[in-house]
């Protein structure tokens, strides 16, 4: 939307996504890329098409702990992405008897080991680990999802509020991402040397770790982490049911 035939189309602000999730909240946005945990928070309307998700390990949400899964008890996570904090809640009490303790903290994994059992390291921090030099136990959550479920894990749906998602709006944003994904030669040769990995470190991750376009299946998977999610939330916490239209 910054170099296509979307441009000027939308005004944009980067967040990370909880931050956009916060502005949409707060009614400072009508559309967000919007962790999608935050839709058992608010009523929205999911842009069906494009979004995040993964088909196996993403290599890019990381659970590194001293101890074995099931022997975990607590845990210092990077809050900055509220998907994958309920993703490593659900995977561990589902596929591990687990339910420890959390601690936010930022996300340095010397300190974050030091304070706790495991540590929930997302985004470029993850990429920067090499996990075959680490001494601990090392979980892809992408991975575990998928083993677990079956299913694929979306990470991240665009979505807006009640009203703003017409059929223009949508087929902008799908148009949009497909501008994206036919130039991923173009954005690797900006974005690797801009964030310090190696070109064909970020085209593998790209082109195989994560998935940009949602179909049935990914909506499925979505769903289900959402059922887990409502299934987890403490007594008393707000609840919210999505809209989403139909998968493409």
């Amino acid at each position: 939307m910054l170099h296509g035939p979307q441009q000027g189309l939308f005004d944009l602000d980067f967040r990370i996504p909880s931050g956009c999730a916060d502005d949409m909240a707060a009614g400072a946005a009508d559309i967000g890329l919007v962790p999608s945990f935050e839709l058992t928070r608010q009523d929205l309307e999911v842009i069906p098409g494009p979004g995040i998700a993964c088909h196996g390990p993403v290599r890019s949400i990381l659970l590194i702990s001293s101890r074995p899964a099931p022997e975990i008890r607590t845990l210092a996570a990077d809050s900055s992405s509220r998907t994958s904090v309920e993703l490593v809640r659900i995977v561990l009490e589902r596929r591990y008897g687990a339910a420890p303790v959390s601690i936010s903290h930022p996300p340095d994994l010397e300190a974050m080991l030091r304070i706790a059992d495991a540590a929930l390291i997302i985004g470029d921090p993850a990429l920067r680990i090499d996990p075959a030099r680490l001494p601990d136990y090392v979980y892809d959550l992408g991975g575990e999802w998928v083993e677990m479920t079956g299913l694929p894990m979306v990470f991240a749906v665009w979505a807006g509020r009640k009203g703003v998602v017409t059929p223009e709006v949508g087929e902008a944003f799908r148009e949009s991402c497909r501008y994206g994904r036919e130039r991923i030669d173009e954005i690797v040769a900006s974005e690797a040397p801009r964030r310090g990995f190696p070109p064909e470190f970020v085209e593998e991750y790209l082109t195989r770790r994560i998935v940009n376009e949602l179909g049935p299946r990914e909506y499925q998977g979505m769903d289900l982490f959402l059922s887990y999610a409502r299934q987890l939330r403490p007594p008393g916490s707000p609840s919210g049911l999505p809209r989403r239209g139909a998968p493409v």
